[in-house]
């Protein structure tokens, strides 16, 4: 369009982001078996994919780590990645804390990583402008203004009342954690209202008020999936376990969430990626992927990337039968399967550790965890019985679990004279 005799070249911002979270280095499996082989292949994968798809922001999302003291190799990982990430083509990154990860230790090294335009926000900081941020494309133009809200610890945010009630200091939390994505929010928006796109041949507009504006989380959000075995520790951030996608403010074009392990959509706009692994038998089967959203404007546009399966885990629960079925398909197959074995039987199976090795002995089956729900129920608690142990004998006790597990009738005399027999030996 013509203006003042200058031609005006009405251009529309584009920017592509990557979104994944809860990467959990340094994590074991039953604190025995190392991931880290799963983990830099999906690292090596992660940067295939960045590059592939012409990445300009990537957001982890919270818990980079397993835990507050990450070993040597763990950070290797981590460091390696974002030296590598820079040469994928991927101009900015932007990490934020998780409740697993130790903010001293991600903010440490955060000055240094700033020259790679490695963005670390390792908990709340002290001046919310700090954790507002211009994301530049390949023109040193603004192409998004990034909230990178970590995980917000209560001594962060809000200041503890002498005498409140639990129900007073939830909604104090609530409303702290509301305020501050609020405040974010504001300083976002004016961060975007002062950004001139004029050019200096005065032939280049943007309508800044396009500009995407994005956040980030780690936290409980209602509508979050969760499975037994995730490996997710529950968060209270002061009495309350999760909260609202209500604290977001309708100026946040996109949220990239972390905390839950599975992919889960609150809404179009605000998802949780969930974790790139399974990070326990809970997830086996479970598609893990990250999101790819490209922004024209600030309309986002979200695409699941499936991630592939870099060591395969396989839970098999049932009697033996079952059992010997999966574990003999998984032994014909050849592949590298991590196993856990859980046995559901009335009948009693006290070799079940011994006879599972046995078959899965030289093989590319690795079984990590045996359980034997049988020996598990066998707990005797008050309610249960209207004696006290004090009033019991051995003998008691032992025929007093053989009846609350249901053990068949002709199995009960047999492990009866086996016990009396171990109690007369000892």
């Amino acid at each position: 369009m013509y203006l003042y005799g200058v031609i005006y070249v009405q251009l529309f911002i584009k920017m592509k982001l990557l979104h994944t979270s809860d990467w959990h280095l340094g994590r074991t499996l039953y604190s025995k078996k190392d991931r880290q082989d799963e983990q830099a292949a999906f690292l090596r994968w992660l940067l295939w994919t960045i590059e592939s798809n012409n990445v300009e922001l990537l957001i982890v999302a919270g818990d980079i780590f397993d835990n507050a003291t990450p070993s040597s190799a763990s950070q290797k990982l981590y460091y390696d990645f974002l030296i590598d990430v820079r040469r994928s083509g991927c101009r900015n990154v932007v990490i934020v804390g998780g409740n697993h990860d130790s903010p001293s230790f991600l903010n440490a090294p955060k000055d240094i990583l700033a020259t790679l335009n490695v963005h670390v926000i390792g908990n709340a900081t002290e001046n919310p402008e700090d954790e507002v941020i211009e994301i530049c494309d390949n023109s040193d133009e603004t192409c998004a203004v990034v909230c990178a809200a970590p995980f917000l610890r209560e001594r962060d945010i809000s200041r503890f009342i002498e005498g409140e009630t639990y129900g007073d200091r939830s909604k104090r939390i609530a409303e702290s954690i509301k305020n501050h994505y609020a405040e974010l929010a504001q300083i976002a928006e004016k961060k975007r209202d002062m950004i001139c796109y004029e050019s200096s041949d005065s032939r280049r507009n943007y309508n800044t008020s396009k500009i995407p504006v994005i956040a980030t989380g780690h936290l409980s959000v209602a509508g979050g999936k969760k499975t037994e075995g995730d490996g997710v520790r529950d968060i209270y951030v002061g009495n309350i376990e999760c909260v609202g996608n209500y604290i977001f403010p309708p100026v946040f074009d996109y949220v990239a969430l972390g905390h839950y392990h599975i992919p889960s959509v609150i809404e179009q706009h605000i998802r949780y990626c969930g974790s790139p692994i399974a990070m326990g038998f809970g997830e086996a089967g479970q598609q893990k992927v990250v999101y790819i959203v490209d922004f024209k404007e600030n309309i986002p546009d979200v695409t699941p990337v499936e991630i592939p399966v870099f060591q395969r885990l396989e839970s098999i629960r049932g009697d033996k039968m079952h059992i010997y079925n999966r574990l003999n398909a998984l032994v014909q197959s050849g592949d590298s399967v991590w196993v856990e074995v859980l046995y559901e039987c009335e009948e009693v199976f006290p070799d079940l550790d011994t006879w599972a090795n046995e078959l899965t002995a030289n093989t590319n089956i690795e079984i990590l965890k045996i359980q034997n729900r049988q020996y598990l129920n066998e707990v005797l608690t008050r309610n249960e019985s209207a004696q006290s142990l004090d009033e019991l004998d051995k003998f008691d006790v032992f025929e007093i679990l053989l009846a609350k597990n249901n053990v068949p009738e002709a199995q009960q005399e047999v492990l009866k004279e086996l016990y009396r027999s171990l109690v007369y030996s000892l």
